[in-house]
């Protein structure tokens, strides 16, 4: 439970926290600066090989209904929920995507976020805890041949709002984080599968991004996980209802 009025506290000792999807990425860096920051960490997967404390389905309510009884039995409660979990969705332009592609898409993302945040709040409300959405660029920006990731992650931004209007008044803040192209195997996907969309080089997708932000480069996991640390210290603790781009300032999102 954050109890500290020093401003100037960025660390997270004693705070229980959950990463969805923490297993790789952007979940993981983010799991591991909290752990730096001295929170204890719980994380749950999908896919069992990366060793997460919770097997979990986001997007089934028996799973995640199951997850958070054992986070109250294993833990006693919760401080930070973030979730993270997401899935890149289908590439293609909208006459020609599959729209069960589609659902599944909006399913995993803008639903296990829902999800999973329902069952957090009974926990959070003792706190007086934090949720961190994870969002993208692609969520303050429209992103072609991408339908499908734009419209759950959009929705995540507008969760965000509404549930810190919500819950505000309880103590818990609601922040959402951008990240913009963070390198790693992900975004390497993204890439072959836009190419293989349009026809262009898998490279020359990868220099477009790069021009895309002022920047010039991509980010690193690392980044998004320091930000996380912050908006879940007490030095953020009249921040909520809040955007925050780790993108290296992305300028747009086409070519």
């Amino acid at each position: 439970m954050v109890t500290s009025p020093n401003s100037q506290d960025f660390t997270l000792k004693g705070l229980r926290a959950l990463v969805t999807g923490g297993g790789s990425g952007i979940g993981k860096a983010i799991a591991d600066a909290f752990k730096q920051a001295g929170a204890t960490v719980v994380v749950c997967d999908v896919n069992d090989s990366t060793k997460p404390n919770y097997v979990c389905d986001v997007s089934k309510t028996s799973d995640v209904t199951a997850m958070f009884s054992a986070i109250q039995s294993d833990l006693g409660g919760l401080d930070i929920l973030v979730n993270n979990v997401g899935v890149p969705g289908p590439t293609a332009r909208v006459d020609e995507m599959d729209p069960d592609a589609y659902d599944e898409c909006v399913r995993i993302n803008l639903g296990g976020t829902f999800r999973c945040t329902s069952a957090a709040v009974p926990m959070l409300l003792q706190t007086r805890g934090s949720i961190i959405n994870i969002s993208t660029s692609a969520g303050i920006f429209g992103y072609p041949l991408r339908s499908p990731y734009v419209a759950a992650k959009w929705g995540i931004i507008g969760l965000t709002k509404s549930w810190a209007m919500e819950l505000g008044a309880d103590g818990v803040r609601v922040n959402a984080i951008c990240p913009g192209s963070v390198s790693g195997p992900r975004m390497d996907g993204v890439i072959e599968r836009e190419a293989a969309a349009t026809g262009v080089t898998a490279q020359s997708i990868r220099t477009g991004y790069e021009n895309q932000v002022s920047m010039k480069t991509f980010v690193d996991a690392s980044d998004i996980g320091a930000s996380a640390v912050f908006l879940s210290s007490p030095a953020a603790r009249f921040i909520t209802g809040q955007v925050l781009p780790v993108d290296g300032n992305i300028e747009t999102m086409r070519a």
